[in-house]
């Protein structure tokens, strides 16, 4: 019984029953604006996060422009770090969805400050052998916050977001990670 899984919404809209609903989170740039846009030309309903509003909402739009369904994309700002943030989220999913079929974790830092200058001034020179010490930077607070970002920031939100995934029919947690979050990275 569909209506008691996602509760009075599903007697209003068994389109959003039926239709697959999707969290990317870190989905403003990059990696995360890709996918977003790979799901919602798939016809997934792509709920895009980020932690700056500002910015989530302009990779909405760079989507929109892009010719993917604006029925497809909602944006929704979420902080990984923020337990309050996580439970907003939530409370949203819950509310206008009633459930959640694929959690995308992709919001992440690098743990490192890169010296722009050092390295575009070693790349330009053939040959030239890049040291790592000139070109990044690595402090313990840095070290701290990329671990609060990138490993309990996904843990959390998985937490959270489980029972709706729950509710789904075949639920899915994909994890990205890239380069930058390797250990000796930190």
């Amino acid at each position: 019984h569909l209506t008691l899984l996602l509760g009075p919404m599903a007697e209003s809209s068994p389109f959003l029953a039926k239709k697959r609903c999707a969290v990317v989170t870190g989905g403003n740039k990059g990696i995360g604006l890709e996918i977003c846009r790979q799901l919602a030309s798939q016809g997934v309903l792509v709920i895009l996060t980020a932690r700056d509003e500002k910015r989530g909402i302009e990779g909405v739009e760079t989507l929109k422009k892009s010719g993917i369904n604006p029925d497809d994309l909602v944006f929704h700002q979420l902080d990984v770090t923020d337990s309050d943030s996580i439970a907003s989220l939530a409370d949203f999913i819950k509310a206008k969805f009633g459930k959640l079929d694929i959690l995308v974790n992709n919001a992440g830092i690098g743990g490192v400050i890169l010296n722009r200058d050092a390295l575009a001034a070693a790349s330009g020179t053939p040959g030239a052998q890049v040291n790592s010490g000139e070109v990044t930077k690595q402090t313990y607070e840095l070290a701290e916050e990329c671990i609060r970002t990138n490993y309990y920031g996904p843990k959390r939100t998985i937490e959270v977001l489980l029972p709706m995934l729950q509710l789904s029919d075949s639920p899915r947690i994909v994890n990205v990670s890239s380069s930058m979050g390797k250990l000796k990275n930190i």
